[in-house]
């Protein structure tokens, strides 16, 4: 059986539905489970959405409005008036109506996971009908009941023998009958809570399901000819990668690269599936492969920006050493802050930390550093990491910005710049 991930660029409107279901008409006769993110942007919305109801704004159900106008704009497009799905759809839509009728009482991350995941809820509503009015047969799964997670809202944490259990029991017997659709990004929690496993996470959904499953492959289809070296809205002049090997993935997602979600890639890695990422508008185009034994040629180095970036300075209030004692209650806030350090720097009386801006957490480990230590820090920054950098690219990236903090190891280069 093959798993298929299908992001928001392809399916952001009713030609990207149209092509998704021509695409699947390729593989007629195989078993697929496919994952559908959120259409286009509408996470981002949602993240609007979110913030316009914590902060009670004027605005809020005005962004609701144009979220449900949108998705109904492509379901006119679709299908006839009358259809079912448009009910099935409105349905979903309720359970933000439920969500922001009353004023806000929970944490931000809990919020945030149980609105924003209606986006793919809503995706993959619209995606099962079309392929059925196309006489695909195909079945709607709630992601919610086969992946299970802790309560670590917003980064939520699979609970791996749960998870496969329910996925073995239940999910062969339903790819007998047809294709299954389901929601990329998403978890529940024992509580029938739901969760999210971080932003782009629907690479990551579509990894547990082949790695459960023991799938032939899993495909990523995405706007792009496959992996590339840089993201090409900002570099023009990119290669793409045939073969990749598992570690020269995981190394290029742990720096950041976009591609691919960070956790994507041991799961198929401990099961030896291979992964391959194809353009959606191409079916056909190689596209790049991952494997055990891929071959990684790199005729140009690999660059990935992180932006919106803080750089973090933290040092002792009576000017002692950082020792590792310091080290380590300091790493314990991040934790507790839910913040992932993207680049760190030690010396004798400092400790420099460079991670992704996210207000109110960046807001709470704020407060509990502050406590112990003096902290200094600047925000709006962007991280450029090379990976089998030269030292004429190094010094193309960096011309004219100011360097923050710059690290160097034999193949990776990070430069924290302003």
């Amino acid at each position: 059986m093959l798993v298929f991930k299908f992001g928001g660029a392809s399916v952001k409107d009713a030609s990207g539905i149209i092509n998704l279901a021509s695409v699947v008409k390729k593989y007629a006769g195989e078993q697929l489970l496919i994952v559908v993110s959120a259409m286009g942007k509408t996470t981002n919305a949602l993240e609007k959405l979110t913030k316009a109801y914590v902060d009670q704004t004027d605005d809020m159900h005005e962004i609701f409005d144009g979220i449900k106008q949108y998705h109904f704009d492509i379901l006119h497009e679709l299908f006839e008036t009358g259809h079912p799905v448009f009910d099935d759809v409105a349905n979903t839509f309720v359970e933000i109506d439920w969500a922001i009728e009353d004023e806000p009482h929970d944490s931000y991350d809990f919020i945030y996971d149980q609105i924003v995941s209606i986006g793919e809820l809503v995706s993959t509503r619209i995606v099962t009908a079309y392929l059925n009015k196309e006489g695909i047969k195909s079945q709607w799964l709630d992601v919610r009941s086969y992946i299970h997670t802790d309560n670590t809202y917003r980064e939520g944490i699979v609970q791996w023998d749960k998870t496969k259990t329910s996925i073995s029991n239940d999910i062969p017997a339903m790819l007998q009958k047809g294709a299954v659709v389901t929601q990329g990004f998403l978890g529940g929690t024992s509580e029938n809570f739901t969760t999210t496993l971080g932003r782009e996470g629907s690479d990551y959904t579509a990894s547990i399901f082949a790695a459960c499953l023991g799938a032939e492959s899993v495909t990523t289809w995405k706007d792009v000819p496959g992996i590339l070296n840089a993201d090409p809205k900002f570099f023009p002049d990119t290669v793409k990668f045939d073969e990749l090997s598992y570690s020269e993935a995981i190394e290029m997602t742990y720096y950041g690269a976009s591609v691919i979600h960070p956790k994507t890639i041991k799961p198929l890695q401990n099961a030896n599936i291979p992964l391959l990422v194809k353009p959606f508008t191409h079916p056909d185009a190689p596209g790049t492969v991952i494997k055990e034994d891929g071959t990684n040629k790199f005729e140009k180095p690999v660059i990935i920006l992180k932006q919106n970036q803080v750089l973090l300075s933290i040092s002792t209030k009576d000017y002692s050493f950082i020792t590792e004692d310091h080290l380590s209650g300091i790493f314990g806030l991040f934790a507790q802050s839910q913040v992932k350090v993207n680049v760190m720097q030690t010396s004798a009386l400092s400790f420099s930390v460079c991670f992704d801006f996210y207000e109110e957490r960046f807001e709470n480990l704020l407060t509990n550093l502050k406590q112990e230590f003096k902290v200094k820090y600047n925000t709006g920054l962007t991280l450029i990491t090379i990976r089998h950098y030269t030292q004429n690219s190094l010094k193309e990236l960096t011309a004219d910005k100011t360097i923050l903090l710059e690290q160097i190891s034999r193949n990776t280069a990070q430069v924290v710049v302003r």
